[in-house]
């Protein structure tokens, strides 16, 4: 397998309704191929995801206990987790800490992180805007009236999904040319990330055929964290959803090879179909499931380990 090319294009939304059917194409051939795109002059600026950045810090600084009051629950996948995301391409842990959120979920009270909640769901409604966006450029690009997606994965639906996490990847001095974050497809439809400069790690890999295919290839290409741009990828629900024409690639976050690895803080919002919205793709290629059923069953595979663990029985009806 080669190296992506031409390499992971950075799609501009700006005059986004003029320029909507440009736009719509350069979504297309980025989500066809690499399954991976940056967007610039998206309307949230560097200063206002510098300030989310700064909220994430000062969340995961604080002690151990403080966070375990949200712990993570399988049967929602919302809460605090801890070294805790084992990757069937590794079998071992994740090297990070994270933070699900929703709108509706637990939050951490304003005595413990003072205007957290307020801040991050201002957070949440700019990555919502954005995300509609592209989800109406998708909608139509598969043929699907232009408000199909976006219906799909409403938020303000007592059976939305969609959630908000905040990562956080710790320090090692001893971890060179290690996963801090092994192998893994998104379970989703389509994940925005934000990075910051220097901190490196992001690896993809291209060349997936299928939502069920298990090869990753061979050739991983280092995707540079820069402060500002959006990098946007598919998930495995929308790559199901399209028939496969859209690519869930496989990706990783990567240790340096020599030296200390320094934190790394990056922010993932993933937009995922709600639970009761039956998905099926415009060629009828899968049979219809609810986006409920797609998730668990993915969440499982990465989570599983802890049902018995959090003395949960979960079923469908508790995603």
């Amino acid at each position: 397998m080669t190296d992506i090319k031409p390499p992971v294009p950075a799609i501009s939304l700006k005059d986004f309704e003029s320029r909507k059917d440009e736009i719509t194409k350069e979504l297309l051939e980025a989500a066809e191929t690499a399954g991976f795109f940056t967007l610039v002059d998206h309307g949230i600026s560097i200063e206002e995801i510098n300030d989310q950045f700064a909220l994430s810090r000062e969340y995961f600084n604080l002690p151990h206990e403080v966070k375990a009051k949200i712990p993570h629950d399988i049967r929602n996948n919302n809460g605090w987790e801890y070294k805790s995301q084992i990757r069937p391409s590794t079998g071992q842990a994740d090297q990070k800490e994270s933070f699900w959120l929703q709108h509706d979920s637990k939050w951490p009270s304003d005595e413990d992180l003072p205007n957290f909640r307020a801040g991050t769901k201002k957070f949440m409604s700019k990555c919502e805007g954005i995300s509609e966006k592209i989800l109406a450029c998708f909608s139509v690009g598969l043929g699907f009236s232009e408000d199909h997606l976006i219906k799909a994965m409403d938020v303000t639906a007592p059976d939305n999904l969609t959630q908000l996490r905040l990562i956080h990847y710790m320090a090692s001095e001893n971890a060179a040319g290690t996963w801090r974050a092994g192998n893994h497809t998104d379970v989703g439809c389509l994940t925005l990330l934000f990075q910051r400069d220097g901190e490196d790690g992001l690896e993809i890999c291209p060349g997936r055929e299928s939502h069920t295919d298990h090869a990753i290839g061979d050739t991983f290409t280092p995707l540079p964290a820069k402060t500002g741009p959006i990098v946007v990828n598919i998930g495995d629900m929308l790559m199901a959803w399209s028939d496969d024409r859209l690519k869930a690639n496989f990706h990783r976050v990567r240790a340096k090879d020599t030296g200390k690895s320094p934190d790394r803080y990056s922010i993932a919002y993933f937009n995922t179909g709600r639970k009761n919205v039956v998905m099926q793709g415009p060629l009828k290629k899968y049979p219809p499931i609810t986006c409920g059923d797609y998730f668990l069953g993915k969440t499982k595979s990465q989570f599983g380990h802890n049902f018995k663990k959090n003395q949960v029985n979960p079923t469908v009806g508790t995603v």
